[in-house]
């Protein structure tokens, strides 16, 4: 959620950001955005975070799948100190996050037999399809907005059964 919360405030405070025509990452460009401090900032935090849970909690809940969070911690991490300004290397690392993320849901709909985390990937994937093939007309944010929060979603129910005690519901 300290993702969110960076960028909620990094959007409010750029009234030049559109969904329409910007990608998440134009908040981050360290010449361009007078919010990029704090933007890249969240990013970094929320890897941290992720990656302290990965390896904590969520080790015992889902062992593979922490391998997997804990690489798209990582790579997080990656897409806030490689902004934009460094051009082709932030979008590889930025394909690679979105990428991760995908596989971590696969690997956890597989491992924890969780519909909540296959219904992710379908959604992030067919968000990112639709935006490839133009049917619907809006920036990159749209998609990258998309697939990230259906992926969160499954990510805190399994810390809510793991801090309720129910991690085998």
């Amino acid at each position: 959620m300290a993702a969110y919360f960076f960028i909620g405030v990094s959007i409010i405070l750029s009234p030049w950001f559109s969904w329409w025509s910007n990608a998440l990452s134009d908040l981050g460009h360290s010449v361009d955005s007078d919010v990029a401090s704090l933007y890249n900032f969240g990013l970094l935090l929320a890897g941290f975070f992720i990656i302290v849970y990965s390896i904590t909690a969520f080790r015992d809940h889902a062992k593979y799948t922490s391998y997997c969070l804990l690489m798209s911690a990582f790579i997080l991490q990656l897409v806030a100190t490689f902004d934009e300004v460094y051009g082709p290397l932030h979008v590889r690392v930025s394909i690679l996050f979105f990428v991760s993320l995908g596989f971590a849901s696969i690997v956890y709909a597989v491992e924890r037999k969780s519909i909540l985390a296959l219904v992710a990937f379908v959604i992030g994937l067919g968000s990112w399809i639709l935006y490839s093939a133009g049917i619907y007309s809006a920036g990159v944010a749209v998609p990258e907005i998309i697939s990230s929060t259906v992926t969160v979603l499954w990510i805190m129910l399994s810390a809510f059964k793991i801090y309720s005690g129910k991690p085998n519901s």
